[in-house]
């Protein structure tokens, strides 16, 4: 018995936004492109603190094939930066801040190497669709407590040391883990 089952994209990032009818734009995450100023659009909130804020996140698709109980899936996960969501405050900003704002895009991609990894070496059931969801859902929490302890560390790009280490230790993982 052949069965051919089609999910189609599920979007979630680790900032928050609401999703319409209206078409979000995104940039996927190239390792040859890194973020300019120009690509941060999103308006600067009413009494915000920070001197930036990065909207990434991960997205992912699939396909799966049942043949005889066995599941084989295609499927496609990529990293994303939302431009119109993502803002900053130029008179604070400069370059060292830009490069902070980066890693926050990096760290996404790291996890969407992750899902990927986990994506391949999972053997699937007929439950398919919702062994995905728990995969998916787990690689966001640890993306955002990883996205947390970054700036915590950093404190928000100010220690200079701590935003060395971690520019080190994100260029590692990328890296070494698969695309």
């Amino acid at each position: 018995m052949d069965s051919r089952l089609i999910i189609l994209l599920f979007v979630l990032s680790a900032g928050s936004f609401g999703f319409g009818q209206e078409i979000v734009e995104s940039m996927p995450w190239d390792a040859s492109k890194k973020l300019t100023w120009a690509d941060f659009k999103g308006p600067i909130p009413f009494g915000a603190v920070a001197a930036a804020t990065t909207a990434s996140g991960i997205s992912y698709e699939y396909s799966a094939n049942l043949i005889h109980h066995e599941v084989k899936l295609d499927f496609k996960v990529t990293a994303f930066f939302y431009p119109n969501e993502s803002w900053y405050k130029p008179e604070v900003c400069d370059e060292h801040v830009l490069q902070h704002e980066q890693l926050h895009f990096d760290i996404s991609e790291v996890f969407a190497r992750r899902m990927r990894m986990k994506l391949r070496n999972t053997s699937f059931t007929e439950n398919v669709k919702s062994e995905i969801r728990k995969i998916y859902k787990e690689i966001l929490e640890e993306l955002e407590e990883l996205q947390d302890k970054y700036d915590w560390e950093t404190n928000f790009s100010r220690n200079k040391e701590a935003q060395g280490r971690w520019n080190a230790q994100i260029k590692e993982a990328l890296e070494r883990l698969p695309k």
